[in-house]
């Protein structure tokens, strides 16, 4: 990824004592590598809104509690697991909401999408049997940093069960960090946790230190 220089775009997150740090720019690729490699993420357009929360929401990866209920699900294989297959369907489907509210919105649709492309953000699907797309999760990968934007399920569990599939996949191939922004109930409920601005940049900046691609092509895994 080609490095453009933000550093007047964007306050120091180190040293800028709010948490929105810009407004304004676009959800270029550019921008939006520029934005993960230094803890800060968009949270709404028109306009664009930038922040680096303090405190700041984290997964530990080897700590993360699924209810029995979720485990069990996984264990009797109902469902089929994909990464990377449809992308763009699994932020669409997040941005759908009863009320018809949501902050993903078009630009971060074709932003996303377009960082997908360049290999930088990653989805991964959960199938029913009669292979209806049924839950999922996306989010930002950058050496072995790795930020969950969102989740969502049309069938109890299917979002935590693609949370269990995705954090299996992380701790295999050595990731350090996932960033969760900040705690919900959902979150907290799973083993998230709040730490310091600074020392989840400190974290960041050895996470990101090779800002390499996560190579996970589009396919189906064995959930058995």
């Amino acid at each position: 990824m080609t490095q453009r220089d933000f550093t007047t775009f964007f306050k120091n997150p180190r040293t800028w004592g709010k948490d929105l740090v810009a407004i304004g720019g676009d959800f270029s690729s550019e921008r939006l590598f520029y934005s993960y490699t230094h803890g800060i993420f968009p949270w709404s357009e028109d306009p664009i809104r930038w922040y680096c929360l303090d405190p700041r929401a984290i997964f530990d990866l080897e700590k993360v509690h699924f209810s029995k209920t979720v485990l069990r699900k996984v264990r009797q294989n109902r469902f089929k697991i994909s990464t990377n297959l449809c992308f763009e369907s699994v932020v669409e489907a997040c941005g759908q909401r009863a009320n018809g509210e949501t902050w993903i919105t078009d630009g971060f649709l074709k932003g996303y999408t377009e960082f997908h492309k360049q290999g930088y953000a990653h989805s991964l699907e959960v199938w029913s049997d009669v292979g209806e797309l049924v839950g999922g999760v996306y989010g930002v990968a950058i050496g072995k940093f790795f930020a969950g934007e969102s989740m969502f399920a049309f069938t109890s569990d299917a979002g935590k069960i693609a949370l269990y599939h995705l954090f299996q996949m992380l701790r295999a191939d050595g990731f350090q960090l996932f960033d969760t922004q900040e705690l919900n109930f959902v979150t907290f409920e799973l083993g998230a946790y709040s730490i310091p601005k600074l020392s989840y940049l400190d974290r960041l900046d050895i996470a990101v230190s090779d800002p390499k691609k996560w190579i996970n092509p589009p396919r189906f895994l064995r959930t058995g």
